[in-house]
């Protein structure tokens, strides 16, 4: 099995700090520069965050399909990585710039920016994230490359999440407006920058399976027939969130019984009559492993998501310090690339699945005492916010890895491997979650009476930010904890499998 050199997983790791740039950018920022910057209120921001993730349902499935299918001399993933740069770089200008529109205007433009945005991320990161699945055939080497990628993730999440409302003050000089769009010119180059690293240092070894194919173009066509089985049931939990009414409830019920009869229909159908896209689908919903981590990756997301999305707000109102949102941020991040290069070696002795469990209660049990913090008790919200993020920085680590050992267990049980759907299912959800949790921090302030640009409303929206700092997440973190206890990959099953499929492929070489 395949040991990853120090240089080529570093090189790896500085395509995530990139991608970060834009990821914990959008989730820490955007939504409190779209209300107070922009002019939107929070209710319009909350849909826009549920619009926005509908629609990377559709597009990171079919950008999973795509990159499974592409064939070039630097191999299936890595030039995706190359040429969305420079659109991603692009876009993440255009998401913080301010044009003097209506208010519908206004509105209208950050959709199409948010959604040029998140469909640019797409490109880039599906491909990103499945590049990880052919880099080695070890599922070890694979947890320590996800170490190091969550490093970087983190080391790029301290830079903006650190450093940019000082960055704002010191280009805008009072103006928010000018100051955000010239911090993000300043990023988008340092993001090209970096996947241009990611891009010549690392290299592609697992060659696959041919499958077999009708084109690109007609199976996307057979893909569109499927895809209101990804739709519906998104639209339906949107509605359901969103408006949590008596319709919308019914709706949901009934879509979800639906497409369950469906589901099942479709996986009794003989392969034989089966497209290339519907097998892949298929060997998807028959994945318990990756059923299993589809769901967990929504839940941890919203429990992370939710955190990250108030401190902006926590500190700028509960506290009344908006710069120390900077200083907490890159204490944060600094105790989350230690928790994240800890993952291996803590994962090596107690077992993936085990240490996800660990890693859940833990932080819940540090994020908990939140709700009870006076605003001016800053030692013991530094103290109690790094101790959870120790361990909550472990949670991705090892749910990506674990996607890893789930195209592994699909490529052993189908005989047949779908890297890129895989992972883009796994960054959907989680991107998802994000929205949903970003939506959930937004309705939750709109509960309380929030309206960014009416101070009068801020008093009453205070119990609200301690509630999404605490309980909160903290209820999505033990339903997390509760799934995984049905995970069934092991790391002696996973080792199996591993040689398992070291042996089918070289003698398939030989043959």
């Amino acid at each position: 099995m395949t040991k990853l050199p120090f240089s080529e997983k570093v090189g790896y790791a500085v395509g995530d700090a990139a991608a970060n740039l834009v990821w914990r950018g959008a989730l820490a920022y955007l939504a409190v520069f779209y209300t107070d910057t922009f002019g939107i209120t929070a209710a319009a921001t909350a849909m826009l965050f549920l619009v926005v993730r509908l629609s990377d349902g559709v597009t990171d499935i079919i950008m999973g399909m795509v990159a499974d299918r592409t064939q070039t001399r630097w191999g299936k993933f890595r030039p995706w990585i190359l040429f969305s740069a420079p659109v991603l770089g692009l876009f993440m200008v255009l998401c913080f710039s301010t044009p003097d529109f209506s208010e519908n205007g206004k509105l209208a433009y950050a959709y199409f920016t948010y959604i040029g945005l998140t469909l640019a991320y797409t490109i880039n990161n599906v491909p990103y994230s499945a590049l990880m699945g052919v880099m080695t055939t070890s599922d070890t080497e694979r947890t320590s490359l996800s170490g190091f990628r969550f490093a970087g993730a983190f080391a790029g999440g301290l830079l903006v999440m650190g450093f940019l409302p000082k960055l704002v003050a010191y280009f805008g000089q009072g103006n928010d407006a000018v100051g955000y769009q010239t911090t993000m010119y300043l990023f988008a180059a340092i993001l090209v920058f970096l996947l241009i690293i990611t891009f010549t240092s690392t290299k592609e070894r697992i060659t696959t399976p041919q499958q077999k194919s009708l084109g690109l173009s007609q199976e996307l066509k057979d893909l569109t027939k499927n895809l209101p089985l990804i739709i519906l049931p998104l639209l339906a939990m949107s509605l359901f969130f969103y408006y949590r009414n008596m319709i919308s409830g019914t709706f949901f019920v009934l879509v979800m019984a639906t497409m369950w009869f469906i589901i099942k229909r479709f996986i009794k159908t003989p392969t034989e009559k089966l497209s290339s896209t519907q097998l892949d689908m298929v060997d998807l919903l028959t994945n318990k492993p990756w059923l299993i981590l589809l769901a967990l990756g929504f839940l941890t997301m919203m429990f992370n998501g939710i955190k990250y999305g108030v401190i902006a707000y926590y500190f700028k109102y509960y506290i009344g310090d908006e710069l120390m949102t900077g200083q907490y941020f890159v204490a944060l991040l600094l105790v989350s690339i230690l928790g994240a290069l800890c993952t291996n070696y803590l994962a090596k002795r107690w077992g993936k699945p085990q240490l996800l469990i660990i890693a859940l209660l833990t932080s819940t049990l540090f994020t908990i005492p939140f709700f009870w913090l006076a605003s001016d008790q800053i030692t013991a919200i530094f103290i109690l916010g790094c101790c959870a993020e120790f361990f909550a920085a472990m949670i991705p680590t090892l749910y990506f890895t674990m996607l890893g050992d789930c195209a592994d267990y699909s490529e052993w049980k189908n005989k047949r491997r779908a890297t890129g759907l895989i992972y883009s299912a796994g960054t959907f959800v989680q991107k998802t979650g994000g929205g949903f949790a970003g939506a959930l921090v937004l309705l939750v302030l709109a509960g309380y009476g929030y309206d960014g640009m009416d101070s009068s409303t801020i008093s009453a929206s205070l119990q609200g930010m301690k509630l999404l700092m605490s309980w909160i997440p903290a209820a999505f973190a033990v339903l997390s904890a509760l799934l995984i206890l049905f995970y069934p990959l092991s790391s002696e099953r996973n080792s199996q499998i591993g040689e398992e499929l070291e042996l089918r492929r070289k003698n398939r070489v030989n043959n």
